[in-house]
């Protein structure tokens, strides 16, 4: 499995403030972009994976979302997170 505790609580750890704080909006960003990277590369290998395609947009708006929140609740963090994780908007 791609996703284990380990690897959760060290997103959580670095973006997040501790491995507790797991409803911050920066610790969510960052753990879906890193959902969003995986399902990215088996996309490129399985082409025909609808299912996955689908997941894959639905996250991406979700994290769309989030964005927007904390674009809106203080940009400084929001330019932050955006240039540590590499998203492009």
């Amino acid at each position: 499995m791609y996703l284990t505790k380990e690897v959760k609580a060290d997103i959580f750890k670095k973006h997040g403030g501790s491995e507790n704080n797991t409803g911050s909006t920066e610790g969510q960003v960052a753990l879906f972009t890193h959902r969003i990277n995986h399902l990215t590369t088996h996309l490129k290998r399985n082409h025909k994976d609808y299912n996955t395609e689908r997941s894959l947009v639905k996250m991406v708006g979700k994290r769309r979302a989030l964005l927007d929140y904390l674009k809106k609740k203080d940009i400084e963090k929001y330019r932050s997170l955006i240039k540590e994780l590499g998203i492009r908007k």
